[in-house]
């Protein structure tokens, strides 16, 4: 296949390319600055966009087989002014559209373009009771920024081209993301809940991630939204039992909510709320995941094996 990938320097967009290289497929992944895109796998190429337009690069989209689309400035990156906020929302809508402007003047157009979004489209506070895809979007920030992600691209679906939507949870990768954040005060023996610690976590290992996206390509009848998350998310709390007992590490230390508020300011929603969000139509579909288990997840960061294999490709029925 050829695949053409939006926000391919991410964390989630490295380890997908690194898979897809892997299976022989050709991948191409779109950056502002080409030249000095970092940790981009060999055998990927790299092309200049402006993360606005399909201006220079809306060619390459011509008998592609897949747009995985996830480009959008990072939401933990730095605290959120008013300013910061704009450009989240922004660069994600601008992203759509260019792919959207792309694929309208395609006459041999992708077969299927992968949305991102996230799980925050349902919101924080939610309480215990599960969400699946079809549970309403929330109110806040993080939610309206969700929906208008994933709105950004919606237009694709009346040119009768597969649109499945992700909704990604906390990404858990030693190469980045939350997971380096949530290990390191158990490293100082200071591990333990996040203000309450009753805050459901939806959490998937990057393995996952990426096999899940591979799986929703290659899906025929893949379309709409899709939570990729494992199927047994855990309370806050719960989830630093876990960790405490794989790092043999304490995990009784609390981080007081409102500590986190005053560093973080309106940015710390992000740990103190959460979404009980259950992958119902990725399991519904048949996609198994290698990591159904945080303290499986958690074993394979922690202690990776000395020689690790990739785990194996699940193709789709």
């Amino acid at each position: 296949m050829r695949i053409i990938i939006t926000g391919g320097t991410g964390l989630i967009g490295k380890a997908l390319s690194s898979h897809l290289i892997k299976q022989q497929h050709e991948v191409t992944v779109l950056s502002r600055n080409p030249r000095t895109a970092r940790g981009v796998p060999f055998g990927v190429q790299v092309e200049e966009w402006d993360a606005k337009t399909a201006q220079g690069w809306g060619k390459l989209a011509e008998g592609a087989d897949a747009i995985v689309n996830l480009a959008g400035a990072g939401i933990a990156d730095q605290r959120w002014s008013e300013r910061r906020k704009r450009l989240i929302l922004e660069s994600r809508i601008h992203a759509g559209q260019a792919v959207v402007e792309a694929v309208k003047a395609a006459q041999n157009p992708p077969k299927v373009v992968i949305q991102a979004s996230a799980v925050g489209y349902y919101g924080g506070n939610r309480g215990d009771v599960p969400l699946t895809e079809e549970s309403g979007p929330g109110g806040d920030f993080l939610a309206q920024v969700c929906f208008d992600w994933e709105q950004s691209s919606a237009e694709i679906d009346d040119m009768g081209i597969r649109r499945p939507v992700i909704r990604t949870g906390i990404v858990l990768s030693n190469k980045g993301g939350a997971w380096p954040k949530i290990k390191l005060p158990f490293h100082f023996f200071a591990g333990g809940p996040l203000g309450s610690g009753t805050q459901w976590y939806p959490w998937i290992h990057i393995d996952d991630e990426v096999r899940a996206i591979q799986f929703l390509i290659e899906h025929a009848t893949a379309t709409g939204p899709y939570n990729l998350c494992a199927p047994e998310p855990l309370p806050n709390k719960e989830l630093a039992r876990v960790i405490g007992r794989v790092m043999e590490r304490p995990a009784f230390l609390p981080a007081p909510g409102f500590a986190m508020k005053a560093v973080l300011g309106e940015m710390s929603t992000i740990l103190l709320d959460g979404q009980h969000t259950i992958p119902q139509r990725l399991t519904a579909a048949g996609f198994t995941f290698t990591y159904p288990t945080a303290a499986e997840a958690i074993e394979a960061l922690v202690h990776p094996p000395v020689a690790a294999t990739a785990a194996p490709v699940q193709h789709a029925a």
